[in-house]
């Protein structure tokens, strides 16, 4: 709707002397584009520019002036720069090794009074659930992990003031029609392949709260209505260590937190997250990333966008870019580690071993196949792996490998990239290290730009706990052969796609050794075909 220019022409009608006289005043309104405007505009020295350059009326230019104009208004509302948004508890993620397969989390508080829980992040999928009323959950004593010095929460809608259950009515409630009753709780059911791994529970609407960071300014604190799972039974990895305390699907569906936020107004449709050397990280929720940025479009599966697929069309080893290397992937946070399909991932391998300087090691009970000596203690020199996106833009994976470590330094390396059976890879963070990734959902488009991961404006910080006391989550040897706590193999959390012919399927059986523990390899996600929420974690 055309924006009207408001020309205040104040009449003073009946303005008398008397006391007690009602005095009344009026306006006409000119549209911008009269005849009167114009004429205005010349007179005040707009000249033929201003005449020459007048829309007829009703015409193409005549409304895409109109539309311009109200574009140029609404940015002078919005202001240059939004605001980006983040746990209250602070932007930063981390990684807790053994006790958790190997994922990245966060803390998030939810609910009237607030309540904080361990979430991991998870790109692959959309539901944020939480262990709820449990019938069926994981442990959630501190003593249970390792790395823990307080124990996790469960989820109680009855506790919180601005809980309700999701009507089986509602837009998003997948499994209504099997419902008795439009005004019965909603419930869901997320089935993830392998292991019979599953949550399953009531969908609830409640609060989740951030924090906005404004460019230089205070932060100031957002309350945002969310939908989330209430989980009261899990199964299968969410009860050996995945996920003990949820987790926060971050996905495209409408049900992601992230949809929910830009749905809302809250912010841009688009967030980052970034993953650095010492397994830590942030994640901001409205991030576009900077103007300097590389990026390549999401690629639609059967058409639609129902997950973040990338097309790389050619990879490097060095400076070595070799033939037939190109390929679809899945970018996803819940995957711990990296696949490519069988004869790429032949491809990059061979290269690998030809340039690397050390000398190959038995990779029995390892579930990488090319290992390799080292005699350093610090970390080995390797050749980088190049990443070819559309217009040349490049990814560069600097260490592409996973170091296992001694009694005095790195004793081994591996090329962390495992084979699959399809024609779709995944990259996993391990190859996302060092980099500010960019989920731009608005522009479906994934941006990455080099960072050290110390936020946008420096962020938040967060302790693991309110006593400060800062995760472990690397192999070490205490942490591999305590006897107290347990482990859990690096995980893959995320939907598969729906094609099974294109989708990753190799399952695999190694386990490999870390110092003293075996832990089991982790197996590739296959697909699932269900009429509900169909999500994939393996472990």
């Amino acid at each position: 709707m055309a924006v009207l220019v408001l020309q205040l022409l104040l009449l003073a009608s009946g303005l008398l002397a008397e006391t007690g006289r009602a005095v009344t005043f009026s306006s006409r309104l000119i549209h911008r584009f009269s005849e009167e405007v114009k004429a205005l505009r010349v007179s005040r020295g707009g000249g033929g520019n201003a005449t020459g350059s007048w829309p007829e009326k009703r015409s193409v230019e005549y409304y895409q002036l109109l539309v311009s104009s109200d574009f140029q208004r609404q940015n002078m509302k919005l202001g240059t720069h939004y605001e980006v948004l983040f746990p209250s508890e602070g932007s930063k993620t981390m990684s807790l090794g053994n006790d958790f397969g190997w994922l990245h989390y966060t803390w998030i508080d939810v609910g009237t009074p607030n309540v904080a829980f361990l979430v991991a992040l998870d790109a692959g999928s959309d539901l944020l659930w939480l262990p709820c009323e449990c019938v069926q959950c994981a442990p959630l004593s501190a003593s249970y992990y390792n790395s823990l010095d307080r124990d996790l929460n469960e989820y109680s809608p009855s506790s919180s003031s601005t809980s309700e259950h999701l009507p089986c009515s509602h837009q998003l409630c997948e499994l209504g029609p099997n419902c008795k009753s439009p005004k019965e709780s909603c419930p869901y059911t997320v089935n993830y392949y392998s292991e019979n791994t599953s949550t399953s529970g009531l969908l609830v609407q409640d609060v989740l709260h951030l924090s906005s960071g404004s460019n230089g300014g205070s932060n100031h604190s957002v309350k945002a209505p969310i939908i989330l799972g209430c989980g009261m039974k899990q199964s299968g990895g969410y009860l050996d260590g995945v996920a003990p305390d949820g987790l926060i699907g971050l996905g495209i569906g409408e049900i992601s937190v992230p949809s929910i936020l830009a749905k809302a107004g809250l912010v841009r449709n688009s967030f980052s997250m970034c993953f650095d050397e010492d397994d830590s990280g942030r994640i901001f929720f409205g991030d576009q990333g900077p103007v300097s940025q590389k990026n390549t479009p999401f690629l639609p599966l059967n058409g639609k966008y129902e997950t973040y697929i990338v097309g790389v069309e050619a990879c490097c080893i060095g400076n070595s870019c070799l033939k037939q290397s190109d390929f679809n992937a899945l970018v996803d946070s819940g995957a711990s580690f990296t696949f490519l399909p069988n004869a790429v991932y032949e491809r990059i391998a061979d290269e690998f071993d030809r340039r690397v300087n050390a000398t190959r090691a038995s990779s029995e009970g390892y579930p990488w196949k090319y290992c390799y000596k080292s005699s350093m203690k610090e970390k080995p020199k390797v050749p980088s792996l190049t990443l070819v996106f559309p217009l040349n833009n490049t990814f560069v994976v600097h260490d592409p490998v996973f170091l296992i470590y001694g009694m005095e330094g790195v004793a081994a390396f591996c090329l962390a990239i495992q084979p699959a059976d399809g024609d779709i890879g995944t990259i996993g963070h391990n190859f996302m290290t060092g980099y500010r990734m960019v989920f731009d959902r608005e522009n479906l488009k994934l941006g990455w730009s080099h960072s050290n991961c110390q936020g946008l404006e420096d962020g938040q910080s967060m302790p693991l706990s309110p006593n400060g006391r800062p995760p472990n989550p690397l192999p070490t040897n205490e942490q591999q052969s305590s006897s107290q706590g347990h482990a859990v193999a690096p995980a893959v959390a995320g939907r598969a796609p729906t094609s099974a012919s294109a989708a990753p399927r190799e399952v695999m059986t190694p386990y490999f050794g870390l110092l003293r523990l075996l832990l089991p390899l982790l197996l590739l996600h296959l697909p699932a075909h269900h009429h509900h929420i169909v999500d994939s974690l393996t472990c």
